[in-house]
């Protein structure tokens, strides 16, 4: 209980200090382009408990969510085929690395033309942005598998896909978690950026437009539910690394402890 109590008061020991500061700093020097505390709070409810709760939250996580699978699903099979043969990885290295560096954003004007302004379009320019840490994690993870461990697969004849099942998968699983973490928030801004160019509903077209009306506590309150969905997203990642990679964590704090 102790030990439960002290883990909450560290995670919500900075907030709310910050809080205390932005609630201070208001006092001591109002702005109309920053609400209070209380004024954001009761905006975010007034606006985001209702129907914006259908029109724009909603489909936004959905988008995002479609997308960040899309990625990870795409990412994990394309790194793990790459990982495994050297002469493919020589092949795309140079593309992969092309593509990279493009900045995801420079592409929606492109992906408009082809597509236009669809959920598709949002979702595939997700798709775009996350894929790359999965991918290139997935790959790196691949070739850096133990060298003794792929020595005795070999000798009890472990080959194929019992081989990536078994060995090169879980060896990899650490560092393609840590991809996964890098994809989302990657994700959760593409999501954003991409409802603000050629749409009509959705968190990241809700703010734009708060913004152009000067509705200033609304478009704060906005960046608010942003923050609480990467905070959620954040948390239910945490969640299932934990699962998937307990074998990992154990191993580690048996290693610490020693």
């Amino acid at each position: 209980m102790k030990k439960t109590l002290v883990a909450l008061g560290f995670a919500l020991g900075l907030p709310a200090i910050l809080v205390l500061l932005w609630w201070i700093a208001t006092i001591v020097s109002p702005s109309f382009f920053v609400p209070t505390p209380g004024e954001l709070i009761v905006t975010f409810f007034e606006t985001w408990f209702g129907p914006r709760l259908w029109v724009d939250i909603l489909p936004s996580i959905l988008r995002f969510g479609i997308g960040v699978v899309i990625a990870i699903v795409a990412g994990i099979l394309l790194g793990m085929l790459v990982g495994l043969n050297r002469d493919l990885r020589a092949f795309t290295e140079p593309v992969f690395e092309f593509f990279r560096a493009l900045p995801p954003p420079v592409l929606i004007p492109v992906l408009l033309l082809l597509f236009g302004p669809t959920d598709w379009m949002k979702i595939f320019i997700i798709v775009l942005a996350a894929i790359w840490p999965v991918l290139l994690n997935t790959i790196e993870g691949v070739r850096a598998a133990d060298p003794v461990q792929n020595e005795t697969s070999r000798s009890y004849g472990i080959s194929g896909l019992n081989r990536v099942r078994y060995q090169v998968l879980p060896s990899a699983a650490p560092q393609i978690m840590a991809g996964v973490r890098q994809s989302l928030p990657i994700g959760l801004i593409l999501m954003v950026i991409s409802e603000m160019f050629s749409s009509s509903s959705g968190l990241g077209f809700s703010i734009i437009q708060f913004q152009r009306r000067f509705a200033i506590p609304e478009m704060w309150s906005g960046i608010l539910v942003l923050g609480l969905i990467g905070f959620a997203v954040a948390a239910v990642f945490r969640y299932f690394e934990r699962r998937i990679l307990r074998w990992y964590h154990g191993l580690k704090e048996l290693e610490n402890a020693a």
